[in-house]
């Protein structure tokens, strides 16, 4: 057996859309490609690319119990999780969808309340270039905004206008 070293820990950054085919016939036929949605975390006044989220593993989902009836977390704080797709075109990668999705966290307790089928839903209208967050309170819009430019400023220049807008605090 090869004893084989971490060289070190792989960089979280956004995907990027594959080169791949999107059409599939056969087996996988319907599937969604996820190579280009990354899910961003608003917790505690930072937001965070938390690729954890893509399967409710988030740092805030861990070890929390949840419930779909919002009264079972009377103490819980105010968590979003942002699906943000990116796409390509002549041009280059642009921002092209997102949604926000919230959820609440009383980690005491270990409690939390989500609705599961809302995240799948707005992770689904992202990954159909919608753009979803008037939920999101000015100072989580500004977290959103400064993270995206940040993270690169030419895909936020390429972005639409749309996005712009919503996120414009």
């Amino acid at each position: 057996m090869e004893n084989k070293e971490q060289v070190g820990k792989k960089q979280i950054a956004l995907n990027i859309v594959s080169g791949k085919s999107k059409h599939k016939i056969g087996f996988g036929a319907g599937s969604i490609d996820l190579n280009n949605i990354s899910p961003v975390v608003i917790d505690r006044g930072v937001a965070t690319i938390d690729i954890g989220a893509m399967h409710a593993k988030s740092k805030p989902e861990r070890r929390i119990r949840f419930s779909t009836n919002r009264e079972d977390v009377p103490n819980g704080r105010q968590v979003w999780i942002v699906w943000v797709a990116v796409d390509r075109d002549e041009i280059g990668q642009y921002y092209a969808g997102a949604t926000a999705s919230e959820m609440w966290i009383d980690e005491e307790a270990r409690k939390g309340w989500k609705i599961l089928a809302d995240h799948v839903n707005r992770m689904d209208a992202a990954l159909k270039r919608k753009f979803m967050l008037s939920e999101l309170s000015t100072e989580d819009k500004k977290l959103l905004k400064d993270l995206l430019v940040s993270h690169n400023e030419e895909w936020w220049e390429r972005s639409p206008e749309e996005l712009k807008q919503a996120l414009d605090v």
